[in-house]
């Protein structure tokens, strides 16, 4: 059988991902509606903090996103005091930071869940992150990674957008570094076309290996605005921010 689509890579990586995976109690095993947690998500936490992404970052920031895959990761950031930059519920509700320094040791392990971050994160409008320094380091969970670094999660395109309103925002340039933590199953050694509003990542991290991938040629990432209408960002209140921000008329 010739594998054509990403709905196809998505449908043979999910049955390999089924082996592996840490089942959520909201979706059980639907990898349609979440970025699920698999054995050895552990190390691959570990390997992120070795990225020297990470240990040079200087002032710059990170951003992680909410999959489960990345809960271990959140973990050791905040045990360490790094603070870090998320979305929670798709991207719904924007961006928020977490400072380990406002957070009880006592409730390290808890803020790295979801439900942590809502009780512990600060709301981020547009115009305060605006503000903020560049990112150093994005991390993505995801369905799938070729190599030559083209990702697709669930298939709503979460991360090329939040991808996208940084680099709107000035806070995304050339030195700043995507990684996509995935199991070792789901990287697909073929090389694969990319949308135009795709984000190609730099690292690819597993349990097993970490694998460089030279981006040196990535374009500036943006809202394609034409792209919008009709899809859930639409009606998105980052949507609304971004284009008063950038002195454009509402949608």
């Amino acid at each position: 059988m010739t594998i054509t689509t990403t709905d196809d890579y998505r449908e043979r990586i999910w049955a390999e991902l089924a082996k592996v995976a840490r089942p959520d109690s909201r979706f059980h095993w639907d990898f349609s509606s979440f970025i699920c947690d698999f054995e050895g998500s552990e190390k691959c936490a570990d390997r992120v903090l070795e990225l020297d992404a990470f240990k040079n970052r200087g002032d710059r920031q990170v951003f992680i996103t909410p999959d489960n895959c990345l809960e271990d990761l959140r973990y050791k950031m905040i045990k360490a005091g790094v603070p870090f930059v998320m979305t929670t519920y798709g991207i719904i509700r924007g961006f928020y930071r977490l400072d380990p320094a406002k957070i009880p040791a006592s409730d390290h392990r808890y803020a790295a869940t979801l439900d942590g971050f809502d009780r512990y994160a600060e709301h981020l409008p547009l115009a305060t992150l605006k503000c903020s320094r560049p990112f150093a380091l994005l991390v993505t969970g995801g369905s799938a990674v070729s190599s030559n670094g083209v990702r697709f999660g669930k298939g709503h395109g979460y991360f090329d957008f939040e991808w996208a309103v940084l680099s709107e925002l000035g806070l995304t340039d050339q030195f700043s570094v995507v990684a996509d933590v995935v199991h070792d199953c789901q990287f697909v050694n073929e090389v694969m076309p990319a949308e135009r509003h795709d984000v190609a990542v730099d690292w690819v991290v597993t349990p097993t290996r970490a694998m460089h991938i030279d981006q040196s040629n990535r374009q500036r990432g943006r809202v394609y605005w034409e792209m919008v209408p009709g899809t859930e960002f639409e009606h998105l209140g980052i949507v609304a921010e971004l284009r008063e921000i950038l002195g454009l008329k509402p949608l």
